[in-house]
């Protein structure tokens, strides 16, 4: 995914775009508004700093959206409430506060992305297929291996769903329950291991779950000579 980061403070870029590549982001830096709107692009999301040198930011994310629909996530110091509902109001589809985590941009993006360009089926509208083993037909909610259909619950066939959306990465427990669960949701994360040992019960050897402590879940398809 190709990301333009409009941001003038050069070590919060710098740091911001190396997390940002570890995850697979293909990152493209500029430090002023003129040169985020000179920018041709292309690029899939735009991450805007509203404290910029030459302008502010919240007349480069009116522009921007003049001319596309690109997502637009705004990253700045200004907490106030008027400058988050200002921003939205002119076009950008997020908002992130300073300081924040690279996994937090992350995960913004992600829900950004899901919400401004569903997942849409393959052209035969047919099940999305994982391997030689697992489909998951996101239309009618099924999921079969080796042909024969798994019963998942609910949330089993949504947290399967979700993890893969993006094979390989690495999702935060918190990137997860708002995904999954609920945005709001504040209790235990008890419940998403409880669902992980399921899926990796019910879907042995088709796929493997890996937990990486102190961060999260990276779903990997197993090859058809049984490695992942």
């Amino acid at each position: 995914m190709r990301v333009l980061l409009v941001e003038d403070d050069e070590p919060v870029a710098q740091s911001l775009r190396r997390g940002l590549v570890r995850y697979g982001f293909e990152v493209e830096w500029v430090s002023t508004g003129a040169a985020a709107l000179d920018h041709a692009g292309p690029y899939d999301v735009v991450l805007l700093d509203l404290g910029l040198p030459d302008t502010d930011g919240l007349d480069v994310c009116k522009a921007l959206r003049t001319r596309g629909d690109v997502p637009i996530i705004v990253i700045s110091a200004r907490s106030d409430e008027t400058d988050r509902v200002v921003g939205l109001e002119l076009g950008a589809d997020d908002y992130v506060s300073k300081p924040f985590g690279v996994r937090e941009v992350i995960a913004r993006i992600r829900a950004v992305m899901r919400r401004v360009r569903p997942r849409t089926p393959d052209a035969d509208g047919g099940p999305d297929r994982y391997g030689s083993r697992l489909t998951v037909d996101r239309k009618a909610a099924r999921v079969r291996l080796d042909g024969e259909e798994v019963p998942l619950a609910p949330k089993e066939y949504d947290l399967l769903a979700f993890l893969t959306e993006e094979p390989g990465a690495l999702m935060s427990r918190e990137q997860i329950m708002e995904a999954v669960w609920d945005a709001n949701w504040f209790g235990p994360t008890k419940t998403l291991d409880v669902h992980v040992a399921a899926l990796r019960r019910k879907l042995a050897g088709a796929i493997s779950i890996e937990a990486v402590r102190g961060v999260g879940f990276r779903l990997e398809i197993v090859k058809d000579d049984g490695a992942s």
